[in-house]
């Protein structure tokens, strides 16, 4: 499997690019601000054919080139139909700040040709993989993350995390569409249940694994501090 992943524009925002392997149909997934560029390099090299732009969440730093990216290629975007909105309004999920220094320039955002909608627990199956969705919202109402089956015996898949988890943190919750209790939900049932040799590929950051986060991350530690009875420590954002 072919996994390329590199950070793009002023939020240092993670996309990947995942294949079968060289000179195949290929995804792409979180094209942010300034990804397009860093997309075409490693469809260049690779040889490869975007089919999909998988779209973790709809923050403007995690789909400013989706439609660029799915145009160029006529691909087909694929997003939760709770973020879809933001597709064309992406300032509906921003903070004060952030939109106040994009109003400083003009910008036209609008859904791709294609648009697919996500469901929990679905199962996608493109260019040759199969990405299993689960919608964590929390961060956004419509954030998911996608999980990939890896062909290494220690690692037994990649998950594409988006804002949900990081190297020992997790994704904010006070912008719009954002709800703490909510975001602890999902990752009580839908971070805390998986296996330990799962890659973690986060949306900003370090790659770290399950079990790495499951063993230090002190928000998932409060969250089995408290499931096991005892008293969590808080801490802030």
């Amino acid at each position: 499997m072919l996994i390329a992943g590199f950070p793009a524009g002023p939020w240092g925002t993670n996309c990947y690019v995942a294949a079968t392997g060289p000179g195949t149909e290929c995804v792409v997934i979180d094209p942010g601000k300034d990804a397009a560029e860093g997309v075409a390099r490693v469809v260049r090299e690779q040889k490869l054919k975007p089919v999909a732009v998988l779209v973790t969440h709809g923050h403007v730093d995690h789909m400013w080139c989706v439609a660029p990216v799915a145009g160029t290629y006529d691909a087909t975007a694929w997003i939760h139909p709770d973020d879809r909105h933001l597709l064309a309004n992406p300032m509906a999920g921003m903070s004060a700040e952030t939109t106040a220094m994009l109003l400083g320039g003009k910008y036209e955002f609008a859904e791709p040709d294609r648009v697919e909608e996500l469901t929990d627990a679905q199962t996608l199956e493109l260019a040759g993989l199969e990405f299993v969705v689960d919608h964590t919202p929390g961060h956004t109402e419509g954030s998911v993350t996608f999980r990939t089956p890896y062909d290494d015996p220690e690692i037994a898949e990649v998950m594409f995390s988006g804002d949900l988890l990081f190297a020992g943190s997790i994704g904010r919750t006070d912008l719009p569409g954002g709800d703490h209790p909510t975001m602890l939900r999902s990752l009580r049932e839908k971070v805390l249940t998986l296996r330990d040799d799962i890659v973690v590929l986060p949306g900003h950051g370090e790659q770290t694994s399950i079990g790495r986060e499951r063993a230090s991350n002190p928000y998932l530690l409060d969250l089995i501090d408290d499931h096991q009875g005892t008293s969590p420590v808080t801490r802030g954002l």
